[in-house]
């Protein structure tokens, strides 16, 4: 049976944020896990027709030196651009942002469609199952998916936890989000860098164009809806059509070739935490972190890119003591 120092489970930005400062440390006895497909998290994009659009995180902005050291390193590998903005500007990836969580994740040693469902606590470490069958032992286990999702292994597992930590992991609340996802076959009038996200109609957070973006052949429209509407409207099977009504005057219908929706069930936190990390064993064998644990002095009070880059980071910084 393998038998690693530390586990991560999630590979988000968080995950491999911390994995990438395990590695900085001299620590390589280490696995990074995710469910799905593709590292990234909400780093997403999808290919659509000729095109591509980014139906996750669309960008990020830097406001702490530690993320600023990172994206002169970005820029300088071209793998990140400034897409628009002043006083904070938006960077978002060259080739779609999941291909930026692809260059980070490179050199980690990773298990894609690795579902953890059960963990267990035995000899001062854990043993870790996986929906396939798979198992191995550790010594610590950081997660980093959506605290919903921690609360749901938490409740398959056999673990000593702290009472008062668990209440606060609890106490973080998600909104989902719905991403329209539509394939024209004629440019749009969207602004030049494709991308609307004042003056909107009620629950449309922003639309963005990405081939107007620079990341796309064709002319592919992601329209993102806010955390109320969506989920107003979570689960309904009419959602697309309510879409298009909502942002008639911006796209034009006539054009569409095809429509697909995204569906993001833990979007971003309503109700965070001001903690970069929590230890659900005392003693530093078990620690949850995310996007949703913001440092005390958090300037931005969200979760975004960069809360989920300093909870990694922070995270990793503890399990190494």
């Amino acid at each position: 049976m393998e038998h690693y120092e530390i586990t991560i489970i999630g590979a988000g930005v968080a995950g491999i944020t911390a994995a990438r400062r395990l590695i900085k440390q001299g620590r390589t006895n280490f696995l990074l896990t995710d469910k799905g497909k593709s590292v990234g998290g909400r780093l997403a994009t999808r290919r659509v027709a000729d095109g591509k659009a980014d139906h996750g995180a669309q960008f990020f902005t830097v406001r702490t030196e530690e993320l600023e050291e990172e994206l002169e390193e970005w820029l300088n590998r071209g793998w990140i651009k400034q897409w628009f903005g002043d006083r904070y500007p938006r960077y978002t990836a060259i080739d779609g942002m999941n291909q930026l969580a692809q260059h980070l994740a490179s050199d980690i040693n990773t298990s894609l469609h690795t579902k953890v469902v059960k963990l267990l606590e035995i000899d001062g470490g854990y043993h870790v199952y996986s929906e396939d069958g798979s198992e191995w032992k550790t010594d610590k286990i950081l997660l980093t998916m959506p605290t919903p999702q921690v609360v749901e292994l938490l409740k398959n597992s056999k673990l000593d936890i702290v009472t008062a930590e668990l209440k606060r992991l609890k106490e973080i609340i998600f909104e989902p989000t719905y991403v329209g996802i539509y394939h024209f076959n004629h440019a749009t009038n969207l602004p030049e860098n494709g991308h609307l996200d004042q003056d909107l109609p009620e629950g449309v957070e922003r639309i963005v164009d990405h081939r107007k973006k620079g990341i796309s052949q064709d002319t592919i429209v992601s329209v993102y809806m806010k955390g109320d509407w969506s989920r107003k409207y979570y689960g309904e099977d009419y959602v697309l059509s309510l879409i298009k009504e909502k942002t008639e005057p911006y796209l034009e219908w006539s054009t569409l070739e095809s429509e697909q929706l995204k569906r993001w069930r833990y979007a971003q936190a309503k109700k965070t935490i001001e903690q970069s990390y929590i230890d659900l064993s005392g003693d530093g064998r078990l620690v949850v972190a995310g996007d949703a644990f913001l440092r005390s002095n958090d300037e931005a009070g969200r979760t975004r890119f960069e809360s989920a880059y300093l909870s990694g980071k922070d995270a990793a910084a503890y399990l190494s003591w």
